[in-house]
């Protein structure tokens, strides 16, 4: 029985393809983008007069219940920590810089620094949490020079403080908690005393200087090929994008969206793409204090048991837990299924098991599908770039340039790299000018560093899947090209649910082979009784071996050459390491840096006689 979706308005805007003698193609959007905001607060101050007693924002106390902010008191808030702000040495040159997760306080400081033009970043927690040698956050407050230092609880944080921040005048904000400093000599700064601030006059003033390029944030990238680099998002860039968004996902007018979202701010989804969707369109945001890991996702449960979104946003790890949970949870799923209108994904690629395990719960408790989207973007292009329709939507679908975006297609080893156009890209990295300069082609174009491929040549319409990426392929000493992103997600999925990741290998080799990190819990389960076993003696259990024997000869038949079959795999007992490089705050492997520092592996996987650490075909 073929079942249809439930009907809201998302639109895919017709596109043209203009084909070029040199084999490059430049591929349109007709639609043209509408009109924009000067900035964010603007659509915060219009909120506040339309619906000023809608919540804005709400996150739990420490009482377990929820404490909301309307859209009337988050301006008045945002306008006394701007008042503050202009008492402090901040400035575009020395921004704010967030050291902690998101919070009510870290949105009303953002949001009070770009309402008098200073800038803010967000940087990942785990830099200074789970690393220990502090290298990318030395970088970054490097680039950065830092006029503000923001963290949650002051204890965690002294360390990392102390072998980054050269100037010990830099004062530091602390949202909650004790401000008496035990290994800094930085002044520390109850978040108290923000919120106490009279408002002064002055801030209008600045306010009025405020316009479409004015540095909003700087957002630095996950880091998956290099050190991360400092994103410009201008005003201009941000409020744009939430313009082709609601060109596309124009249901949104219809409801202001009611949204549960945990994704982080120091990312481009989390801190543009759905921060911006509630505040562009009146909505009210639920701060989701889990995370799509085992330890904490019986958080997010216990939110959405609370709080039943109109539209929901994930990446792939957290649709496939939350998917486990609605199963088993009828309740849950029908609080959950209760007024949701419409899905979102990004940062991966959904297995499709999944997703179609999603469509049949929507399915049993509504009657029909709920609308699944994803698309394609970037920290450079704030984020979004293209999108899918609803009815093209699968894995590996990225759909059509958005409303005022031209993708540049260049012909490049057999793919076609895509390069991108549009006032949401951003003016360049900051502070670093080289880096820059190789960012753009010659005719201006961003170099997304992916390939796109068409669903159907002969009808460009339909869109783009995503090809890989353009610097993780390589070739075979035959002389044959490796699309190394493809091969590893369809790796991942033809070994799903053991496999966490993996990091495809093979360059200069005769044949391609992988190192493979587990979904522990899943191999875990493999051995009943013996769910506390080492990862060492894990990934040398009989059981586990033969599983991902039969795994690995399973995927082989799927192979159509030398380009598509993996002879050889490896099973890593030690997590990948984020103080290696090897590992981004979000979890994306840096392919290069794995294979640099487990050269050991990478030998063994090409070891003659066998090794007996290996599976082999």
């Amino acid at each position: 029985m073929n079942v249809g979706f439930h009907p809201i308005k998302v639109v895919a805007h017709p596109i043209e393809v203009a084909k070029l003698a040199d084999g490059v193609q430049i591929v349109s959007s007709q639609k043209p983008l509408g009109d924009y905001a000067r900035c964010w607060t603007d659509q915060l101050e219009y909120w506040a007069k339309q619906a000023p007693e809608r919540v804005f924002v709400a996150q739990r106390n420490a009482q377990g219940e929820w404490d909301e902010v309307t859209y009337a008191e988050a301006v008045i808030r945002a306008r006394k920590i701007a008042s503050w702000l202009l008492t402090q040495p901040v400035s575009v040159e020395r921004p704010i810089v967030f050291l902690c997760g998101n919070s009510v306080e870290h949105l009303m400081l953002a949001l009070a620094g770009m309402y008098v033009g200073i800038a803010h970043a967000p940087v990942s927690p785990a830099y200074s949490l789970v690393a220990t040698d502090y290298t990318k956050l030395k970088n970054i407050f490097d680039i950065l020079t830092p006029g503000l230092i923001v963290v949650d609880d002051l204890a965690p944080f002294e360390k990392a403080i102390k072998a980054v921040c050269s100037d010990t005048q830099t004062p530091v904000v602390v949202i909650k908690g004790d401000t008496t400093a035990q290994q800094i000599v930085n002044p520390t700064i109850a978040f108290q005393t923000l919120w106490d601030t009279p408002e002064n006059t002055a801030i209008d003033a600045e306010n009025a200087k405020v316009d479409g390029n004015t540095i909003a944030k700087i957002l630095f990238t996950s880091g998956t090929t290099g050190a991360p680099k400092g994103v410009i998002n201008t005003q201009r860039m941000i409020c744009a994008n939430q313009v082709m968004i609601h060109q596309v996902m124009q249901f949104l007018t219809d409801q202001p969206p009611i949204m549960v979202d945990w994704l982080p701010w120091n990312h481009t989804f989390g801190g543009n793409h759905n921060v911006g969707i509630a505040l562009y369109n009146g909505g009210s945001l639920y701060l989701d204090d889990g995370k799509p890991t085992e330890k904490l996702f019986a958080k997010t449960l216990k939110n959405l048991a609370d709080i039943a979104p109109t539209v929901y946003f994930n990446v792939p790890k957290g649709f496939e837990l939350l998917v486990h949970h609605l199963q088993a949870d009828g309740e849950l799923a029908k609080k959950f299924f209760s007024r949701l209108q419409f899905t979102f994904f990004a940062a991966a690629g959904l297995a499709q098991h999944i997703w179609d395990d999603l469509d049949n719960l929507a399915i049993q408790y509504t009657g029909k599908k709920i609308p699944m989207l994803t698309g394609l973007g970037c920290t450079e292009t704030a984020p979004s770039a293209t999108f899918a329709s609803v009815e093209e939507s699968t894995s590996g679908v990225i759909g059509v340039p958005a409303p005022g975006v031209s993708i540049k297609l260049v012909p490049n080893e057999g793919k076609l790299e895509a390069r991108v156009k549009a006032v949401t890209v951003m003016p360049g990295y900051w502070r670093q000018p080289e880096l820059t300069a190789k960012a753009f082609d010659a005719d201006g174009f961003y170099c997304l560093g992916d390939a796109f491929k068409y669903l159907d040549e002969q009808q460009p319409q339909r869109g783009f899947r995503f090809d890989g990426r353009v610097s993780e392929n390589f070739k075979l000493d035959s002389g044959t090209w490796v699309s190394a992103g493809n091969l590893r997600a369809h790796f991942i999925s033809a070994f799903a649910p053991l496999v966490q990741d993996a990091v495809i290998c093979g360059s200069n080799r005769s044949f391609i082979s992988a190192m493979v990190f587990l979904d522990w819990a899943h191999c875990r389960a493999i051995l009943p009784g013996n769910e506390t076993v080492s990862n060492e003696d894990l990934i040398h259990h009989p059981l586990v071996c033969d599983a991902f024997q039969q795994k690995l000869n399973e995927f082989a038949k799927q192979g159509t050459g030398g380009a598509t079959l993996v002879k050889r795999i490896i099973l890593q007992a030690v997590p990948p390491s984020i103080d290696a490089h090897e590992i981004t705050d979000k979890g994306s492997l840096n392919q290069r840096a794995v294979q640099e520092h487990r050269q050991d592996q990478l030998e063994r996987l090409y070891q003659e006689p066998l090794s007996d650490r290996v599976i082999s075909l």
